[in-house]
């Protein structure tokens, strides 16, 4: 193996190409960096998430940021483009004053209170995520950022400039018979005109109660499982609405409501909520025309959502998907009908086993990979058996090589 190549004092942005290179991120010579090639973004965390960070540092370390100004894409653009930080050091907020960043996605993970000036930052989108923050983050947005929450939304306090698109992505519970999810005050942020609200179309439902705290929305994109529709009639000034990924339209207004709407998306959508919109869809055009692409497709019987959406592969083409369809059918099956624990351990490491060594394993499908096992560790003959999710989990990784 070649050495790596020391860019340390190169010019900013001189170097393009793809290799390997000594890198001083948190000291002289600290780490190596494989840069592959087509590729834009970095992950950086700790020993901990093995091969899924690019580099290892540890939650605490003060990172030399400016190690990477050296790298540019071949069009002469920052590289990386696109930066997964999970750790401590808010030192990125002074560093991309000076060379602005595309998306910063940075999952903190401190025990206290702490409050960050983000205000001379130049990043486009930032996205915060927020799983192992156990205090309180307190962050001053910049202007022109948009601006992406995940987690649990009451650990954060934003104020400063009003983010041009705010997404929220909170924790929602899996296991069924959950109260929906309502979301906090979330001060200032309120004021947003365009938002977009993340859920899951089979997990812990939310709840629409309150949305009329965004009082200036425009913009309005929902997905997964909701309930309280009827709270939308509250946001008159809506331009836009998109419904994508929702099992039940229960009490959605309809369209009408809305005098200045100008375009509407339903996408995977119910099936009976999405032929009423059509109608309304149509009966609207007549009288005045949509501004912008609207559409309503992909009309979803009830039973689909558990058959088919709760799949994790349903990202997947061709035959990797194929593949991976018919192993996780027969991990259940076997699971299903396992009569002993070391059999249903045998399932599972059947189907790890059934991964090592396929093409095209990125960041991506490991997750998708992960969520199977987590349905696995959920039927109902898996939980009798006494098999809890980390005992899942153990044998699968103990069984994988990627």
């Amino acid at each position: 193996m070649s050495q790596p190549i020391d860019v340390s004092g190169q010019p900013a942005g001189s170097v393009t190409g793809d290799g390997r290179y000594l890198l001083g991120l948190t000291g002289p010579g600290s780490h190596v960096l494989v840069r592959e090639p087509g590729r834009g973004n970095l992950i950086i965390g700790p020993a901990s998430m093995g091969a899924k960070a690019d580099l290892h540092v540890a939650s605490d370390d003060v990172i030399l940021w400016p190690a990477f100004e050296p790298f540019a894409t071949p069009a002469g653009s920052p590289w990386p483009r696109h930066i997964d930080y999970h750790g401590n050091d808010s030192g990125f907020v002074g560093w991309s004053a000076q060379r602005a960043i595309e998306q910063f996605s940075w999952a903190p993970a401190f025990a206290d209170a702490r409050r960050i000036d983000a205000r001379p930052a130049r990043i486009q989108m930032l996205q915060i995520r927020l799983a192992a923050v156990s205090d309180h983050l307190d962050i001053v947005l910049p202007r022109d950022t948009r601006l992406g929450l995940h987690g649990d939304l009451a650990r954060i306090t934003v104020s400063g400039a009003l983010p041009d698109l705010l997404s929220l992505h909170p924790a929602l519970g899996r296991r069924p018979g959950l109260a929906p999810y309502a979301l906090p005050d979330l001060g200032a942020l309120q004021g947003v005109s365009t938002l977009a609200l993340y859920g899951e179309p089979v997990a812990q439902a939310i709840s629409l109660r309150g949305i009329e705290r965004f009082a200036a929305l425009e913009h309005l994109s929902l997905w997964g499982a909701f309930i309280d529709w009827d709270a939308l009639a509250r946001l008159p000034g809506l331009k836009s609405l998109e419904i994508r990924h929702a099992p039940d339209l229960e009490g959605l207004p309809a369209l009408a409501t809305w005098p200045s709407l100008e375009r509407f998306i339903g996408f995977n959508i119910d099936d009976a909520g999405g032929k009423w919109l059509k109608a309304q869809m149509k009966a609207r055009e007549k009288l005045r025309p949509w501004a912008g692409y609207s559409s309503v497709s992909k009309l979803r019987k009830p039973d689909w959502w558990q058959t088919e959406y709760g799949r994790p592969f349903s990202a997947w083409s061709g035959r990797m998907a194929k593949a991976a369809n018919t192993a996780y059918d027969a991990a259940r099956q076997a699971l299903e009908g396992a009569a002993t624990v070391d059999a249903a351990r045998a399932a599972i490491e059947v189907f790890a086993r059934h991964f090592n060594g396929m093409k095209g394993i990125e960041t991506a499908e490991r997750e998708d990979i992960g969520e199977a096992v987590w349905q696995f560790s959920q039927l109902a003959r898996v939980v009798e058996l006494g098999v809890t999710e980390a005992q899942a989990q153990r044998w699968f990784d103990e069984a994988r090589d990627y």
